[in-house]
């Protein structure tokens, strides 16, 4: 069972590549088919739309490639 990171409308952005600037999930599809792919489409500030894998439970999943909510990506003030 896949377990999606994203749904259409988030906003994000990547930590590894924040001249991205931030972007948002523009489509999200799923296989119906066992052991199918789940991907988010993004479209960055720069204007590029990039397609990542969208299933946690997948290690090439989005999150662990750096790509993060807008909201949890702000530093934690004391």
């Amino acid at each position: 069972m896949q377990r999606r990171f994203l749904k259409t409308g988030d906003q994000v952005i990547h930590l590894r590549y924040p001249l991205w600037g931030p972007g948002v999930v523009v489509e999200e599809r799923s296989s119906m088919m066992a052991g199918g792919i789940c991907i988010a489409r993004v479209t960055f500030r720069d204007g590029v739309e990039r397609s990542f894998i969208n299933d946690l439970n997948d290690y090439n999943c989005c999150y662990y490639a750096g790509v993060r909510l807008q909201e949890d990506s702000k530093p934690i003030r004391r």
